[in-house]
């Protein structure tokens, strides 16, 4: 059987976690091993997993510090990497796997292989809110030809990126480009990484592996709904983009993401302090994680006479 470790990655959201950990131990394809990397978390979940007695083999990761979600799954994948697990299936702290998300998840990606060849790099989930519609923040980017594989009997449709709320990563992987930006802290290191693997073949969303993201609100995320509370965040992700543009893409990109990210700013009416606060995290981009520390990636046959543009 395909050997999967699950990566969760957490901080301060004990009762969740719980939920999580449950969901995990009934799956019908069991894990190989559960990773519970612990982000440094001060409301006893430390106490909890230490005592903690599970159905699958249970490894905690304590970190000396927050590291973010971006440190987190960088050590997490590394460790599920060395335990030799043929895949490592990632997801967040508040992701309800459905009991058979991860076998539907296996069987897709085995799917999508035998249709595009051995380059498809990810296989994800259809992410849901609590209420059952779908979680806004979650949808993952697809192709042009997003149907391809649906058009052939596959319940997948390719995709270019998505977030690290249930994606199965194979094991080759991790070998060939390496982890996700640990120094991103939060925000677009999930974007930055699915880019970064599906410059070669798009990963796949399964339609019949189905979490429930409980987030809080179910809604969306753009410039225009940045307050006082959330700007914090905001900041990372600006100061992550930015650096991606100009440094994997080129100036260009650089300045249209600048211009894009001042038009949503004002249309927004955010107040002219926290304008300025991410303006200048734009600007820090320049300077911040500069090298491309991954291969360019060789073409594949397959996915050259399906002419798919992984930017669009």
């Amino acid at each position: 059987m395909v050997t999967v470790a699950a990566v969760v990655v957490t901080y301060n959201r004990l009762e969740k976690l719980k939920k999580v950990i449950s969901s995990i131990e009934r799956q019908t394809h069991a894990v190989s091993t559960l990773l519970v990397v612990d982000n440094a978390s001060t409301d006893g979940t430390d106490q909890y997993l230490a005592s903690l007695s599970t159905t699958v083999p249970l490894v905690v990761v304590t970190m000396p510090e927050n590291t973010g979600g971006a440190g987190g799954f960088t050590e997490g994948m590394r460790r599920g990497y060395s335990l030799g697990a043929d895949h490592i299936w990632i997801m967040d702290d508040d992701c309800y796997p459905e009991p058979e998300a991860l076998a539907r998840l296996v069987d897709g990606f085995d799917e999508a292989v035998e249709a595009l060849g051995q380059d498809v790099p990810f296989a994800c989930s259809v992410v849901t809110y609590t209420d059952g519609n779908i979680c806004e923040m979650n949808n993952p980017l697809p192709t042009w030809d997003w149907g391809r594989l649906l058009v052939q009997g596959q319940r997948n449709v390719m995709v270019t990126a998505c977030s690290f709320v249930s994606v199965l990563i194979p094991r080759w992987v991790i070998a060939e480009y390496g982890l996700p930006y640990a120094e991103y802290f939060i925000w677009f290191d999930d974007r930055e990484y699915t880019l970064r693997l599906t410059r070669r073949c798009p990963g796949v969303q399964v339609l019949d592996s189905v979490v429930v993201h409980d987030m809080g609100d179910n809604r969306g995320v753009n410039f225009a709904m940045v307050d006082a509370k959330s700007a914090w965040k905001f900041e990372y992700g600006v100061r992550n983009e930015a650096s991606y543009q100009l440094h994997h893409r080129g100036i260009l990109y650089f300045l249209e993401f600048g211009a894009r990210l001042f038009v949503s700013l004002h249309r927004g009416r955010v107040p002219v302090s926290l304008r300025a606060r991410l303006m200048r995290k734009w600007l820090s981009g320049v300077t911040f994680n500069p090298s491309v520390r991954y291969p360019e990636p060789r073409r594949s046959a397959v996915r050259d006479s399906l002419l798919v543009d992984v930017d669009s």
